[in-house]
């Protein structure tokens, strides 16, 4: 008999949420060094808008999230979390390593591939496992992560990108002794109990011959479809702010805020501490505590107010306003959509499909980016980034109405209580 100690509640969450960390570093890392590999490749406004498009940023994170769900769902998250990183810690050597575009390419479809499964696992497991009275707290852990990780990435960068690409690389080499430390402390992690109950019991009505196989037909009809509707508007419409803030913002605020390189990445840091900030003190205090409706409220139209700045002529930018953003910016990141989505997706579906439903929805998020991440290049060389800030104004205050107005009321609840307010029953 195994008398391993049963990990707590707290320690599954945090290693759980190290995904976030090695997701939104990866992401952020591709940005420090954007201008670098720019160069060193000589990338056209094409290719890196594919580079953004189908990198962990979007479509190849969509792919693995969706493909990841349904694996999760049928084999369990363990299983899932066995394997993933190590398809992420494939794709981060060739990065490392890459000497052309392609090896560059093919290692971002590939570290998407395996921090897209990942997610979905880990956000799942997260939910499960968590106590009903702090599920937000716990949740806000892997947006902690998701911040935490850029800015580690980016101090370090604003460091070490004196030395060139060769900076660059190390830092992403570091990403990849996290996921290796990760992956081993994962094996250890026992099975989240909600999908055993769920195993067991489909295994019963296997035996019945009452089995009923989840189709994304189902997740496409009824209440379900509703509910895929209300988290995309929510989370999706979003996620075109927030991927051309986490890939492009270096960038931008070198090239329209005319920052300095050294700058724009302090600034980048400045955001990613309030978004670490705003997660722990707004989200994971409050989430539990106060409307919900009321938070994301508050945190999504400061975002919108946020985003306004870039709309400006470019001459009338200043830095103060500059610095409004970043602020803005960093505590929505923290504590505003993509925490409320995380803790949405996983209460709002039943245990049976939990993972398929987030992974579906997450491939819609980061196909929608993908198509923007490719655009967003090609706008701001054809018309300038004022008319893309437009439109991502817009973005932002459709996301906000949608979240304000739909916002369900699951504070404290466990998650078989939701699962019978929503469906009247449990569902099998």
């Amino acid at each position: 008999m195994s008398t391993q100690k049963e990990p707590s509640a707290w320690k599954k969450t945090i290693l759980a949420a190290m995904t976030s960390y090695i997701d939104a570093g990866s992401i952020v890392a591709g940005a420090a060094g954007l201008s670098m590999w720019q160069q060193y490749l000589n990338m056209d406004g094409v290719q890196m808008g594919a580079l953004a498009a189908l990198s962990s940023n979007a479509a190849s994170a969509a792919v693995g999230a969706l493909v990841g769900g349904r694996i999760c769902d049928r084999y369990g998250r363990k299983f899932v979390y066995t394997y993933d990183l190590l398809v992420y810690i494939a794709g981060m050597l060739l990065i490392v390593f890459g000497v052309n575009y392609a090896m560059l390419l093919g290692g971002y479809i590939i570290v998407g591939l395996g921090v897209g499964a990942d997610i979905v696992a880990s956000w799942t497991l997260i939910a499960e496992e968590a106590p009903a009275e702090d599920r937000a707290k716990h949740c806000g852990s892997a947006q902690f992560a998701w911040a935490l990780g850029p800015a580690v990435v980016l101090l370090v960068s604003a460091w070490i990108n004196q030395y060139g690409l060769i900076g660059n690389r190390i830092v992403f080499g570091h990403l990849i002794l996290v996921a290796l430390w990760v992956w081993w402390q994962r094996l250890k992690m026992p099975e989240s109990k909600s999908f055993q109950e769920a195993k067991a019991k489909e295994q019963q009505l296997i035996a019945e011959g009452k089995i009923k196989k989840v189709t994304y037909g189902e997740l496409l009809s009824g209440i379900n479809l509703k509910t895929v509707l209300f988290l995309c508007g929510v989370y999706s419409i979003w996620n075109l702010c927030a991927s051309t803030w986490g890939f492009f913002m270096p960038y931008i605020y070198e090239n329209v805020g005319h920052l300095s390189n050294s700058m724009s990445q302090l600034m980048s840091v400045g955001s990613f501490v309030l978004s670490s900030a705003g997660t722990y003190f707004i989200f994971m205090q409050l989430g539990d505590k106060i409307s919900r409706r009321l938070l994301y409220g508050v945190i999504g139209g400061i975002y919108v107010i946020g985003w306004g700045v870039w709309v400006l002529p470019p001459e009338m930018l200043s830095m103060w306003m500059l610095v409004m953003f970043t602020v803005f910016a960093g505590i929505n990141n923290g504590s505003g959509q993509q925490a409320f989505y995380q803790l949405w997706c996983s209460e709002l579906f039943p245990t049976k499909y939990r993972a398929t439903a987030q992974g579906l929805t997450f491939f819609i998020t980061r196909i929608i980016a993908a198509c923007w991440g490719f655009s967003v290049p090609i706008i701001m060389e054809s018309l300038g980034f004022r008319y893309a800030a437009m439109m991502i104004v817009s973005f932002a205050f459709i996301s906000w109405i949608i979240g304000t107005i739909g916002a369900p009321n699951t504070s404290g609840k466990t998650l078989k209580q939701i699962e019978i307010e929503r469906y009247g029953h449990v569902v099998e």
